[in-house]
Parts: structure tokens; sequence; C-alpha cells
């Protein structure tokens, strides 16, 4: 598990290990509750999950909406940041969210913003909603 300033803690879970690339996210919601996920592999690799959507999924069935972080890591040696897919699930809930992306030790922490992590982004706002 990796620990952060923050009081974040990440699982390193994987359900199945297909790629043996365990990945935890938490996220801190705006009620300061931390939500957990790991990464939900599949034999059709089309339908694994990420972590960050597990997280995010959990948080909503749970009626969060905002988060004040996120965090993720994995086992490898250098951090690891979002996929597309989930820099654009994440963009749902706020441009500017920080997220913390750590090494297995959590010795090196690289924090951006979701605006960096998704220039000139299509969200909500731009549907009007």
């Amino acid at each position: 598990m990796v620990f952060l300033s923050t009081g974040l803690t990440v699982p390193l879970l994987i359900l199945i290990s297909l790629s043996s690339d365990p990945v935890g996210c938490a996220i801190l919601t705006t009620s300061n509750e931390i939500i957990k996920g790991a990464n939900v592999e599949n034999a059709s690799y089309g339908a694994a999950i990420c972590a960050e959507r597990t997280a995010i999924t959990r948080a909503v069935m749970d009626g969060h909406k905002s988060f004040r972080a996120i965090v993720i890591s994995s086992d490898q040696q250098d951090p690891i940041s979002p996929c597309g897919i989930c820099r654009q699930v994440i963009r749902e809930f706020g441009v500017d969210t920080p997220v913390f992306m750590t090494s297995a030790d959590g010795k090196v922490v690289v924090e951006k913003s979701l605006a960096e992590l998704l220039p000139m982004s299509f969200g909500p706002d731009n549907l009007g909603v």
C-alpha cells in the first residue's frame, strides 16, 4: 500500500492477474470520504476496467459527484498515469481535480491537474449540464 501525506492509501489489488500489473486508486471526496478501487482484468481485454473507473463508479454509486483528490499507484518503480478513457471519466467530475501518481514505494509522487492531463477537454459544461 502507498501512503501519502494526505492520508490516502491505495490498495494494490488485482482480481484476475492476466497482465500482472496491479493498479490501485483512492479518491478523496469533497465530504472527506476515501473511496478505493482496483483494476479488474478480463480475458477479453476490452472488458477490463481500470482502477480509476472502479473507484469512480463506487463513488458515484455512493452519491459522490465531486472529488478533492485522486491517487493512483501500481507496483511499478515509476508512477503511472491514467489512460485516456479514465482521464475523460475523471473530467466529468471537474477539471481542477488534482491527480497524484505514485511509485510503488511512495517515494516518487507526481501531481497534475486534470486540465494538465487532458487539455482542451470536453465535459458536461460544454453540454450546458
